[in-house]
């Protein structure tokens, strides 16, 4: 008789472009035989768990892993309102004309996109309806993305307060709860170096990247104080991180996989290829050591 495949709630934290781990995560689960029953994400890692959930992870990995610096400054649309800096619509029409519409209950694994009704100041579980709806609502983290109005409600990045959902996973049984925390320690050791930017590339886009660089935590000591938007996004981060801990401590997930919050900066999507890379590393380390007997 055929053993039946380990069944994993897999729960995918908020972390920016350090999201795109989670794609090397779930490469190495499912090598090991493991079988994705449901996820639940924050801001990217409701992202990734959604395009997961529709069958499309390979597309949409194929396609991040082509972007350079340029093409991810091409899918920013600026505006000077509504709350934030981008609209975001560019980036899920791209998603949307890439792998296509889809409403979550036709997904063919449990899913929840989280997001934080901002007026009202509480966690929403998107589980039903649009998934690039819900998709949109979870990554809009404030004072970034515009925060996305639906139905009636004024939603933002689900990590504000829950960046690491266990919870709405619990309904589904599974015989595993795998957490891939986004906002981990310090590394010891970096992944390699992306090659620099042309120099037209610098010139002509150089002040919008030295802005976004500003929402990054890895660049180098100055004398100078940080700027307004470093401490912001400092600041949300060691509250991303104190609530993980909390949320880890209720819960008490099987395992926890820790991508670490100095592996690149939250908008280095030209870094994909190394960061799913170090997604499934830090997998099979962490697998080996909670299951050894479990290599394929």
């Amino acid at each position: 008789m055929e053993e039946r495949p380990t069944t994993v709630s897999l729960v995918l934290g908020a972390g920016g472009a350090r999201g795109l781990a989670h794609i090397g995560v779930i490469r190495e689960l499912e090598r090991r035989g493991y079988r994705i029953d449901a996820i639940a994400g924050s801001s990217m890692g409701a992202l990734i768990g959604g395009i997961y959930g529709m069958g499309e992870l390979d597309t949409y990995t194929e396609w991040v892993c082509r972007l350079d610096q340029t093409d991810v400054l091409r899918l920013l649309d600026w505006t000077l309102a509504g709350g934030g800096l981008i609209r975001g619509r560019r980036i899920i029409d791209n998603l949307r004309e890439l792998t296509g519409e889809r409403d979550i209950e036709d997904l063919d694994i449990d899913f929840t996109a989280v997001a934080v009704d901002l007026e009202r100041g509480r966690e929403v579980w998107m589980n039903r309806g649009s998934l690039f709806d819900a998709i949109r609502a979870s990554i809009s983290i404030p004072g970034l993305f515009t925060p996305y109005e639906y139905r009636g409600r004024t939603l933002v990045d689900g990590g504000l307060l829950n960046p690491v959902p266990v919870a709405p996973t619990l309904s589904t049984v599974t015989d595993l709860t795998v957490v891939v925390d986004a906002n981990a320690g310090s590394m010891t050791h970096h992944p390699a170096t992306e090659p620099a930017p042309s120099e037209s590339t610098g010139s002509r886009l150089g002040g919008l990247r030295d802005f976004l660089a500003s929402f990054g935590e890895t660049r180098a000591a100055v004398d100078t104080p940080p700027g307004l938007s470093a401490v912001l996004n400092q600041s949300l981060e060691t509250m991303q991180a104190a609530l993980t801990r909390h949320h880890l401590a209720v819960f008490r997930p099987d395992v926890v996989i820790g991508v670490p919050k100095d592996a690149c900066m939250v908008y280095e999507f030209h870094r994909a290829t190394s960061m799913i890379e170090l997604g499934q590393r830090l997998a099979t380390e962490t697998l080996d050591s909670e299951y050894p007997g479990r290599h394929d």
